[in-house]
């Protein structure tokens, strides 16, 4: 047997415990702030909030997502190293970051990340409840008549695998990867911050 066509996802601690309490701040004071953000996850039926649509310049207008830029250039680096990229001699770029502060039972469902290489998140606060990142097999929609995979298969054969990480984690993951965030059970805020990159 072998295994072919790896999907590779990238799981590593940030590597900066005093910027995640400072960046937990920050997105909690966005998520009173941010009149626009709001308006928009009111008018989408968002179960909390997020500065998707609402803030693009995060790294310039709080000092904590600068910071937190120059470290996940880093990650992004080694995962795009890791999964081969012939870069050209070029880097991979930041293309946008958000902050997602859901209530203990908000989700997201399934999506894509179009226009961008990799696509990740941090997680800055994952309440008892919470659920993770779940990621869809890519090839889910050709399997046709294939049966369901039982139980007890091993992650690489699984139709769906779930990630919950520590807070303090940051995942990685290529933009074509189909991923939801499935609704928790928890009453607390489950604090995450996004981001895509491109080339």
């Amino acid at each position: 047997m072998r295994t072919l066509f790896a999907t590779q996802v990238y799981q590593e601690p940030l590597g900066d415990a005093e910027l995640l309490d400072a960046l937990e701040e920050s997105c909690l004071q966005l998520a009173e702030d941010d009149v626009a953000g709001k308006r928009w996850c009111r008018e989408h039926g968002y179960r909390g909030y997020t500065s998707y649509a609402s803030l693009d310049d995060l790294p310039i207008r709080d000092p904590n997502f600068a910071d937190l830029k120059r470290l996940l250039d880093r990650h992004v680096a080694r995962f795009a190293e890791a999964c081969a990229f012939d870069l050209g001699g070029r880097k991979l770029k930041l293309d946008s970051l958000w902050v997602n502060v859901l209530d203990g039972k908000g989700g997201h469902s399934g999506h894509i990340h179009p226009h961008s290489v990799v696509s990740g998140t941090l997680y800055v606060a994952l309440p008892p409840g919470s659920r993770g990142l779940r990621f869809e097999d890519p090839r889910l929609a050709m399997l046709m008549a294939a049966p369901p995979r039982r139980e007890d298969a091993p992650e690489l054969l699984r139709s769906f695998v779930e990630v919950l990480p520590e807070p303090g984690e940051v995942l990685l993951w290529e933009s074509w990867l189909r991923h939801e965030v499935p609704p928790g059970a928890g009453k607390d805020k489950r604090v995450s911050i996004s981001f895509n990159y491109r080339w």
